[in-house]
């Protein structure tokens, strides 16, 4: 309970809210009007009262009719968790496609609750759970609103469609998806691996755009890292299906990096909530050596500098996690103790990881076939080509399918650049 309330503080705090008290009740089931019972919203009173506050957050979800009778009882703004998260999202989305995102979650959001947001709009301007549409949305009735969900949708389909070609144009780059928990340092260690500056900052859902940079992992193999969205326990699942186009990013990667902070005491409890939701969103995982048509997720536990006795904590999680990798994201750790390589294994991970996916081969194409030699440039990455004894030999990066392919075709294929 305690743990859930720290994260609701957390959450306020990123919204802008000062947060000066907090309670909770156990009841057997929510009560229709006011979810809390009547004893409880009655003490809730008084505390409004002694220490002046306008906005009440609640850490579940509140149907319509239970924020519009707390409001009206209380006679305060009430947000439910939801809300808060929504409202979070309207002011850290900075590019169109993450702006259009949230607008259709708060849009799907505000569609049975029109009637309450009116009353809103009566009596308060600006402040948080105020951001996103605007006013002018807030005061359409439900027809425009269903007709703008309709085509913020068809939009995203639309953005959806032009990523996927993007994804076909690019480099043909081994990919990973950084994946985890908020604030668990998804993008700390992005900017660590590539040296890229990248907006770090110790609060929840800091970034939602989603941000790709390509990462040197040695041995002359390179790595596409793609930052996420991060999860959270209680995660709106229309705000999950809103940004479905973000998550296929992470669902087209060869490698889902599950980042964790290891130093939060509740981490597995992180843990499923992540795995959880990748699951509803409907990504094909895979532990170990499972049927290889699903995503291998490599385990990063993240903030191993903040830990007493990280090799201690290592052995423990590998009991779970076999191949579990530490990163100490902050470069200083590194510095400040030696035995810290910040992001080295990590990057070790991925380097075995690439000559994996992407083993350098040569291959020797007869002098007259253009067409394999076409579609060796089309499908994977050329390093070189050279005539010797009246064959092109070419050097290229190749998937493991294609590979497959030039053997059953009789093709000669040596592994090894």
């Amino acid at each position: 309970m305690d743990d859930h309330l720290d994260e609701l503080g957390r959450l306020a705090d990123t919204a802008g809210a000062e947060v000066v008290g907090r309670t909770h009740q156990r009841v057997e089931a929510p009560t229709p009007a006011f979810y809390l019972g009547q004893g409880k919203v009655e003490e809730l009173k008084g505390v409004l009262h002694d220490t002046g506050s306008t906005l009440v957050l609640f850490d579940e979800a509140l149907s319509p009719v239970q924020g519009s009778s707390l409001e009206k009882a209380l006679a305060v703004r009430v947000m439910d968790r939801t809300e808060v998260i929504l409202d979070i999202f309207a002011t850290r989305a900075r590019s169109a496609e993450a702006k259009m995102q949230v607008e259709l979650a708060q849009l799907e959001y505000l569609l049975p609750r029109l009637t309450r947001m009116w009353t809103h709009l009566s009596r308060i301007r600006g402040g948080i759970g105020l951001r996103g549409p605007g006013e002018t949305q807030l005061e359409t009735d439900r027809r425009v609103i269903r007709r703008k969900i309709s085509n913020l949708k068809r939009r995203l389909e639309e953005v959806a469609h032009h990523r996927a070609n993007q994804r076909q144009g690019r480099r043909d780059l081994p990919s990973a998806a950084l994946v985890g928990y908020t604030n668990a340092g998804k993008s700390s260690l992005l900017r660590a691996l590539s040296g890229a500056e990248i907006l770090v900052e110790d609060r929840l859902f800091a970034t939602l755009d989603t941000l790709t940079r390509e990462v040197d992992v040695g041995g002359g193999y390179r790595f596409r890292l793609t930052d996420t969205v991060g999860f959270i326990r209680k995660l709106p699942h229309h705000l999950v299906a809103s940004f479905r186009a973000t998550l296929e990013e992470a669902r087209e990667a060869d490698l889902l990096l599950h980042v964790i902070d290891a130093s939060h005491p509740t981490w597995e409890e992180q843990v499923d909530v992540v795995d959880r939701e990748l699951r509803i969103a409907d990504f094909g995982l895979r532990i170990g050596n499972e049927s290889a048509d699903r995503q291998r997720v490599i385990y990063v536990f993240n903030k191993a500098d903040l830990l007493p006795e990280p090799d201690v904590f290592l052995a423990r999680v590998r009991e779970h996690y076999p191949h579990a990798v530490l990163t100490a994201s902050n470069p200083q750790s590194a510095i400040r103790n030696p035995r810290w390589g910040g992001v080295d294994g990590l990057r070790s991970v991925l380097r075995t990881s690439a000559q994996a996916l992407r083993p350098i081969a040569r291959i020797r194409v007869p002098l007259g076939d253009g067409k394999l030699l076409a579609a060796l440039h089309r499908d994977s990455e050329v390093l070189g080509e050279a005539q010797v004894d009246g064959v092109v030999e070419v050097t290229a990066r190749v998937q493991a399918w294609l590979l497959g392919k030039l053997r059953r075709a009789g093709v000669g294929v040596e592994i090894g650049g």
